[in-house]
């Protein structure tokens, strides 16, 4: 009969006969290195997938942004590429001006690897994002999309999305999130919308 048990146990015991075997073969007990044959388990720190946040939670955090404001308006485009697009922060940040193309209404996103991904990019994007560089972008000469608000004046990176993204939060009253739920998100609503996966 075979003996289940769980995770923590198991993990206890082979931590355990991999300590013993290596100090059997350090001190000579044993004439080869066995440990190797013992494999390692893994440790998932999380077993469960990020929860998605309502729709309307979504849509609070881009209308909590000022777009009276230069910062308002780069918030904004920025939420919205994130809800509508479900991007990483990472990718947000590394979007550059030459990314959108403005006449076939699409967006080349640098994704992991190396490669770039043409998606569509939705009316609502485009014109936050449109809004954002015609009436608040900073004059610098970097090619960035996304500026940061004050001096120094540079591209905003993935730790500034979601510093964005905390400040929504806080804005709209909504509880602390970072971008990925709302990537997790926007991939939730698209599977329910009958999407495969």
């Amino acid at each position: 009969a075979s003996i289940v048990m769980p995770a923590p146990s198991l993990r206890c015991m082979v931590t355990a006969l991999r300590s013993f075997l290596r100090f059997a073969y350090v001190t000579g007990r044993v004439p080869a290195p066995l440990v190797t044959a013992v494999p390692s388990l893994k440790a998932w720190p999380r077993t469960a997938l990020p929860s998605a946040i309502p729709t309307a939670d979504a849509r609070r955090l881009v209308d909590s942004c000022d777009t009276s404001t230069a910062r308002g308006r780069r918030d904004a485009a920025v939420l919205l590429v994130l809800v509508r697009l479900g991007l990483r922060a990472s990718e947000v940040a590394r979007l550059d001006l030459e990314d959108f193309d403005w006449r076939r209404g699409e967006v080349i996103i640098n994704a992991k690897g190396g490669r770039g991904d043409v998606m569509p990019l939705p009316v609502e994007v485009g014109e936050a994002v449109a809004d954002y560089l015609c009436a608040g972008r900073p004059n610098a000469p970097s090619r960035s999309a996304f500026l940061t608000a004050v001096a120094p004046i540079r591209r905003l990176s993935g730790d500034g999305v979601a510093l964005v993204v905390r400040r929504a939060c806080q804005r709209a009253g909504v509880a602390p999130i970072g971008p990925h739920r709302l990537r997790h998100t926007l991939a939730t609503e698209t599977l329910r919308a009958g999407a495969p996966m």
